[in-house]
Formats: structure tokens, sequence, C-alpha cells
């Protein structure tokens, strides 16, 4: 198989970066994508208490074990398999379980802040932004968070309101300059996802 295509997905939280994702896979083969989650590549946390676990800011980049992340780019880019990790966003930490991942001819990454950093925006074939309004994105946060995660309305409010806004505002809306796309209204832009995936298919047909 040739270099695999990798196309990064960014946005803040809640932004629609997974619809985005759904719709490009409903027009192209689902044997020919391996989607990577940023999310997945949290450090491990093992080796703190639980107490100091959950004062863990998610939303800096310091949270993210971005070393692994690259190696795991470069092995799937390389025609190599990977072990992706678990992330347990109850314990705050890494399951001792991997999911093994196989190159395809596409690779999905999406995450906050992939375009935030240098090496892994260098290794994205395809760069979009997915740009959606802040009141949306709190919501769909307290959404996910609450019925996913097993987080109580306050402590979403207050993790939003500590970290996950500063965050946003310092880390993922300068990263919007190095999109090569800027879909406004995410995976809803019906003509914006028919470029792109007009645009993956042109390139794969070379």
């Amino acid at each position: 198989m040739d270099k695999p295509l990798l196309i990064g997905i960014t946005g803040g939280t809640g932004s629609g970066k997974s619809t985005v994702s759904r719709e490009i896979l409903k027009s192209i083969h689902k044997k020919n994508v391996a989607i990577i989650e940023q999310d997945s590549y949290y450090k491990d946390q093992s080796h703190l208490s639980f107490e100091e676990r959950v004062k863990t800011n998610y939303d800096h980049p310091f949270a993210f074990d971005n070393n692994l992340l690259i190696q795991h780019l470069v092995d799937l880019i390389n025609n190599k398999p990977i072990e992706k990790p678990i992330y347990d966003f109850e314990q705050h930490t890494r399951k001792k379980e991997t999911i093994t991942v196989y190159p395809k001819e596409i690779i999905i990454l999406e995450g906050i802040l992939i375009l935030a950093d240098e090496q892994i925006r260098n290794l994205c074939d395809i760069k979009i932004f997915v740009d959606t309004d802040s009141d949306v994105r709190v919501i769909r946060r307290i959404e996910r968070d609450i019925k996913e995660r097993g987080r109580t309305l306050d402590s979403v409010i207050n993790q939003y309101m500590t970290t996950v806004r500063p965050a946003h505002l310092q880390f993922v809306e300068p990263s919007k300059k190095y999109a090569d796309i800027i879909i406004p209204e995410g995976g809803y832009n019906k003509v914006a996802i028919d470029i792109i995936v007009t645009k993956i298919n042109s390139i794969l047909d070379k």
C-alpha cells in the first residue's frame, strides 16, 4: 500500500469533530479508514492517587502523550499496526487493554489540540478546523460528560469555566490559522463535507 492519507480534524470541545468524521465515512468505504482519537492519548496516571488524577487539566497540551501519538501515526504511515491506548475518563487514567489498529488508505485523526503541535500538523495531509459557536459547544460538552463520563452538572460547569474555556482561547482557537479548511457548523455543513470528500477521492485516485 502507498503512503496513507492522514486527515486531521480539530476544533473546540463539542464542535462536531466526530460528526464531521462520520459524514466523511458515509461517502468512503469504511474498510479503507482508520480513526485515531487524540483523547486516547492522555497520559497514563496510574502512578497517581485518584485525588491527584481528578485535578488533571484535560484541555492543556501537557495532558497528552504526544510522543506516543506521533510514533503511532508514523507507524501507521509506514504501514505498521499499532496498539492504541484506551482512556478511562471515570478513573482518569489509561486502561490496561489496548485496541489494535491496522494501516488503512485513510487515517482520520481527531482532537482539540492536533494543530497546536507542529510535529503532528506536519504529518497531516489535510487539516480541518470545525468552527462552532461557543454556546453550542458548551451545551454539547455538558450532555456528553454527564451521559458518557459520569460527571455532575456542577463539575462540568466548573471545569468548563476554570480550564476548558481558558485553554480553548489560549491553544485551540489560535491553531485555526494552520487549517487548510475551516468548517462552520461542523457536520451539518453539507457543502463543506462534499468538498472534502471530493478532495479525498481525487487524492486517492492519483
